[in-house]
């Protein structure tokens, strides 16, 4: 945790914040061994970071006063990020590690080779994404929170949101045996779909690039999903 995330409910009337969930005070404690007196960066939820200084940590709260909130959050990467949902595993991690790297536009995709009994997993539920999250979002020092879309079919998808998402991006298919390699180092606004550890099936492939989408891959190799997002992230900004 390297930024102590506060939701707006935290905040006091007289610029004090109070933390009573135990995930938090678990890590004051544990891993910062933060005393009365220690000042410590702070972010509000979707506003600025700063200061505060500890005035009180007990197993039941933590008191901070705080200080100036003047430094706005890192820019986002210009990228809606649309993989194919992993196994719930591998969900986890990958929702940690994008929203850390600054996406902020994240749908999850239905596809062939997506085992429909990943939808019914508990990680799907508002309430773990969000958690996972924060997770990202306190390990880069960030308090924009990404916004998650859950798409379970691929036809509709297709057809009802990929013209809209494509209007002012520039569509990017991540898959395996493409002629193209991964560009470096773009700026533009840019959809970028990533398939499951199968691959695109190649109907969805040939669809995709019907409806404006360019063809790339990462090499040879042949990356878990949460590596080859960290990986195509990497390169293209």
């Amino acid at each position: 945790m390297n930024l102590i995330l506060l939701d707006p409910n935290d905040l006091t009337a007289d610029s004090h914040v109070c933390i009573t969930d135990p995930r938090r005070l678990t890590h004051l404690r544990d891993v910062h061994r933060s005393t009365p007196g220690d000042r410590l960066t702070v972010g509000v939820q979707g506003g600025n970071m700063g200061k505060a200084l500890l005035k009180e940590l007990t197993p039941e709260r933590a008191y901070f006063q705080l200080e100036a909130l003047d430094e706005p959050p890192p820019p986002p990467l210009p990228v809606h990020l649309v993989p194919a949902l992993p196994r719930p595993r591998m969900l986890a991690r990958t929702l940690e590690h994008v929203t850390a790297l600054g996406v902020k536009e994240i749908t999850l995709l239905h596809t062939k080779r997506v085992e429909k009994s990943y939808w019914q997993s508990p990680e799907l539920r508002a309430e773990k994404i969000h958690q996972h999250l924060l997770l990202g979002l306190e390990q880069a020092r960030d308090t924009q929170l990404p916004t998650v879309t859950l798409r379970k079919g691929f036809r509709p998808f297709l057809v009802q949101q990929l013209p809209g998402l494509l209007g002012n991006r520039r569509g990017l298919v991540a898959h395996p045996g493409m002629p193209d390699p991964c560009p470096r180092n773009i700026s533009e606004p840019t959809l970028l779909l990533v398939g499951p550890e199968g691959g695109f099936i190649a109907w969805e492939v040939e669809q995709l690039l019907a409806a404006g989408c360019e063809g790339m891959h990462l090499g040879p190799r042949i990356l878990r999903v949460e590596t080859a997002v960290t990986a195509l992230l990497s390169r293209l900004f």
